[in-house]
């Protein structure tokens, strides 16, 4: 099963990085974004101690951009398979269908760690100080807010019914939901009802996550948004597990 795997990773591998568009919005935008939101906040003029003297955490909004860019690809990509039969004949592989869908969620972290890795050069290399925190640690909670987010994506595309409404519902359902992440404004400042809703969302625990580690909190002080990240990890692979349709 393990040869299995990383033969298919390596075929999804080369297929996505013969998509031109694809790998820009996965690799390069969170970075351009960064990087003009850094020149527009002056993140460049920052001590290593001040912190972004921005409205909200540029790096944070450019990590959960490269979260949720990950995440419409992976929709886009499962409903073109499985518009075009490709899931199907897949299916009839020895491969089981858990190797099948761990290898497309294994390349979407593989190239969130990428763009990560970009995104820290372009801030060492622009603004130097801006991201003096502890990177390790706020890799990890890049790489587990993406993995909750991505179990929703597989969701969002078990149920899309064609490859063309897959980007636009895919949008449509996670771009509001980083509105309410948190990030420009404190949850509680919501309405009730979408406050509840809020902090039932990954993003939100995604953001809460990060803006802890940035601010040198401990996994341990952030036990409760690494606990809902992984409940919504759970309760949405079980879902998907449910609705989920190869042809």
């Amino acid at each position: 099963m393990l040869k299995g795997f990383w033969k298919l990773t390596w075929i999804e591998t080369k297929v996505f990085m013969r998509e031109p568009m694809g790998v820009l919005g996965t690799l390069g935008i969170p970075v351009v974004i960064f990087i003009v939101l850094g020149r527009t906040f002056r993140l460049d003029r920052l001590d290593a101690s001040s912190g972004p003297e921005a409205p909200f955490n540029v790096p944070i909004l450019a990590a959960l951009l490269i979260a949720v860019g990950a995440v419409l690809s992976l929709v886009a990509i499962i409903t073109i398979y499985r518009e075009g039969g490709i899931l199907k004949r897949l299916r009839a592989t020895p491969l089981s269908p858990i190797t099948i869908l761990s290898a497309h969620v294994f390349i979407k972290l593989v190239f969130t760690a990428l763009s990560f890795g970009l995104l820290v050069l372009a801030g060492r290399r622009f603004f130097p100080g801006a991201l003096d925190v502890n990177l390790p640690s706020f890799a990890a909670a890049v790489l587990l807010g993406t993995l909750s987010i991505l179990s929703l994506g597989f969701v969002i595309a078990s149920v899309v019914p064609t490859a063309r409404f897959a980007q636009p519902i895919g949008a449509a359902v996670l771009y509001p939901m980083i509105a309410v992440s948190g990030l420009f404004f404190p949850v509680d400042a919501l309405a009730p009802a979408l406050r509840i809703i809020a902090k039932t969302l990954p993003t939100t625990h995604a953001v809460t996550l990060m803006t802890g580690i940035w601010n040198g909190s401990s996994w341990a002080a952030e036990w409760v948004s690494v606990g809902a990240l992984l409940l919504v990890f759970v309760v949405c692979l079980a879902v998907s597990t449910r609705v989920f349709r190869w042809e």
